[in-house]
C-alpha cells in the first residue's frame, strides 16, 4: 500500500465491532422519546473492527500536511511553527475544566490571564485595550467595523456609510465592510505598490467612516507615507482600521497605535502562533484606541481597585458577539507564546521573518517575473516565471512544489497581477529549510523551460493527481451515499 485510498465505508462489513459500549445505566425507557424525535431509518455508520479503523485513519492522518510535516510558506497566512509548549499550557487541568458559568471569584485566575493576555496585545500594538471575544480573524475584522460605525452612530454622524478599502489591502477587507452594511470605496496603487495618495484624496469627504488597511500591504511593501494618510484621514472625521493579517513583521519594531490607527484586529493564528488547522477554533483579537473603548463588546474584562478580575457589561458595547470570553484556550496558547519569547526576544519575529523573505526574493528573481523589486517585508509577490515562452503558468508551479513536498504558495493573490505568486516563509525556518526551497523552485524554473508537460500535469508523486477544482467547488460529492450514486 503506497498510497491507502480506501474510504472507512469501503472497509465496512455487517458484524464487524470496534468498540465496546458501557453497561448501559439509564433507567429511563426510551419510550418517553417523543415519537418525532426517534430516529426511524438506520444511522448507515460503517461496521469496522478496532484494527480497521485505527490503520485507516492512521493511513489517513499520513497523507495531512502541515507546518509540522513541511515548509509551508503560504503568503498572507503567516504560517509559523505552533511550539509544543503552547499545547502543554492549554492542556492544564487547571484551565480545562473550568466551565464559562462559574462565579467570577472561582475563575480568577483564567480572568487574569485574558487581562494579561489583552494588555500585553494592547502594548506591543500600540491600543489601549484589547477584546480577545471575537472567533476568528475575520470575525474580529466584523466586529472592528462594528465599532466604528457605533463610533459615527452615537456622535449622529449617520451619513458615514463608506469605508475606503486599497487594493492592495487583505482579500477579506471588503467582504467584511459588505456584511457591516458598509460600502467599499476602493483606492489604487501606485506602480510601487503602495497607496495613490492623490486617489486617497479625491474620495475623502463627510461620507467616509473609515479607511482598511494592513502595513505591510498584502505585496509585503511597507506604506513609508501612512502618518500622511492617517492625518488626511482623520481631518477629514474618518478612523483608521488595521487589518492585523501583515503584522507579523512589525513584531517588537513598530506598533500601528503609533501609526495612527485607531482599530486593529489580530489573527492570534498568524501573529502568535496558535493552530490554524481545521478552520479553527481560532482568534481574531481587536483593539481599540482610547476614545472608542466604550464600544468593545460585552463582556469587557477588567481588574478592579482590590486586584480582583471581573467580567463587566457596558452601555454604549457594540452588543455580545459571541459566547462568552472567546475560544479560551486559543487565548491560553497566544499568551503562552508571548511569555515564552518574552519582551527581549519577540522583537526578533519581524527582522527574522523580513530577512528570509528578502533573501527567497533575492535568489529567485531571475527565474521568476518580480514586478516591483524593492525591500520587502514578511512576503513579497512574484508575476510567474520570468520566461513565460512555454505557457507553464502559476498553477503549474504550484501543482510541482507538491510533487518535490513542499505546500504550495498563495496563487493568484493579489489581483493586482495576472500570475500572483505570494510567498511567506515567517521566522521560524531555519537557512537550511529556506536554500533548500530556493533550489526547488530554481529547478522547477528550468523544468519550466526543458520540460514544461512535466509541470503542466503535475502533480505525479501524490494521493491524487491534478484536479477539476473548479467542478470539485461547483458540484462537492460530500457523502459516501452521494459517491454511490454517481458511480451507478
Amino acid at each position: 500500500m503506497k498510497y491507502y485510498d480506501k474510504l472507512v465505508f469501503e472497509l465496512s462489513k455487517e458484524g464487524r465491532i470496534g468498540y465496546t459500549l458501557p453497561r448501559n445505566l439509564w433507567t429511563q425507557s426510551t419510550s418517553d422519546i417523543p415519537e418525532g424525535l426517534r430516529r426511524t431509518t438506520d444511522t448507515g455508520l460503517p461496521q469496522v473492527d478496532e484494527l480497521g479503523v485505527v490503520r485507516h485513519y492512521t493511513n489517513l492522518s499520513n497523507m495531512n500536511f502541515g507546518v509540522d510535516t513541511g515548509f509551508y510558506p503560504l503568503g498572507s497566512c503567516t504560517m509559523k511553527y505552533n511550539p509544543k509548549i503552547n499545547e502543554e499550557m492549554a492542556g492544564l487541568n487547571s484551565f480545562k475544566n473550568l466551565h464559562p458559568l462559574q462565579p467570577a471569584e472561582t475563575t480568577q485566575g483564567a480572568l487574569e490571564l485574558y487581562y494579561e493576555l489583552n494588555r500585553s496585545l494592547a502594548t506591543i500594538t500600540g491600543m489601549a485595550e484589547c477584546t480577545l471575544n471575537p472567533f476568528a480573524g475575520a470575525h474580529g475584522e466584523l466586529t472592528g467595523l462594528m465599532i466604528m460605525r457605533q463610533y459615527h452612530l452615537l456622535r449622529g454622524d449617520t451619513k458615514r456609510t463608506k469605508v475606503i478599502v486599497p487594493d492592495s489591502a487583505h482579500g477579506t477587507n471588503p467582504a467584511s465592510a459588505a456584511v457591516c452594511g458598509l460600502d467599499v470605496v476602493e483606492v489604487k496603487s501606485r506602480p510601487d505598490g503602495t497607496i495613490d495618495i492623490e486617489s486617497l484624496r479625491s474620495v475623502l469627504d463627510d461620507t467616509i467612516a473609515g479607511i482598511m488597511m494592513t502595513n505591510p500591504n498584502t505585496l509585503g511593501l511597507f506604506e513609508t507615507r501612512i502618518l500622511e494618510i492617517a492625518k488626511m484621514v482623520h481631518d477629514c472625521g474618518g478612523l483608521l482600521y488595521y487589518d492585523g493579517a501583515n503584522m507579523n513583521p512589525l513584531l517588537g519594531r513598530c506598533r500601528p497605535g503609533d501609526m495612527g490607527f485607531d482599530i486593529l484586529h489580530l489573527n492570534l493564528h498568524k501573529t502568535f502562533s496558535t493552530p490554524h488547522g481545521g478552520g479553527g477554533p481560532g482568534a481574531g483579537a481587536v483593539g481599540v484606541a482610547a476614545h472608542l473603548t466604550e464600544y468593545l463588546p460585552n463582556p469587557r474584562v477588567i481588574r478592579t481597585a482590590d486586584g480582583r478580575y471581573e467580567a463587566v457589561q457596558g452601555k454604549d458595547a457594540i452588543g455580545q458577539i459571541s459566547g462568552f470570553l472567546g475560544n479560551y484556550t486559543v487565548l491560553q496558547r497566544a499568551y503562552t507564546y508571548i511569555l515564552a519569547l518574552g519582551k527581549e526576544n519577540i522583537r526578533y519575529a519581524g527582522p527574522l521573518a523580513t530577512l528570509n523573505a528578502n533573501y527567497i526574493k533575492e535568489e529567485l528573481k531571475g527565474d521568476y517575473k518580480l514586478p516591483i523589486d524593492t525591500l520587502c517585508k514578511h512576503e513579497f509577490v512574484f508575476d510567474g516565471l520570468a520566461d513565460t515562452s512555454t505557457g507553464v503558468t502559476t498553477l503549474d508551479i504550484a501543482k510541482r512544489l507538491l510533487d518535490y513536498g513542499y505546500h504550495a504558495p498563495t496563487i493568484y493573490f493579489p489581483l493586482l497581477f495576472h500570475q500572483s505568486i505570494m510567498i511567506e516563509p515567517t521566522e521560524t525556518e531555519s537557512l537550511e529549510t529556506i536554500t533548500e526551497f530556493i533550489a526547488i523552485m530554481k529547478k522547477i524554473a528550468e523544468e519550466a523551460r526543458t520540460m514544461p508537460d512535466e509541470l503542466k500535469t503535475a502533480p505525479h508523486n501524490t494521493p491524487v493527481r491534478r484536479l477539476d477544482e473548479t467542478t470539485a467547488a461547483k458540484n462537492p460529492i460530500l457523502t459516501y451515499t452521494e459517491l454511490k450514486n454517481q458511480a451507478e
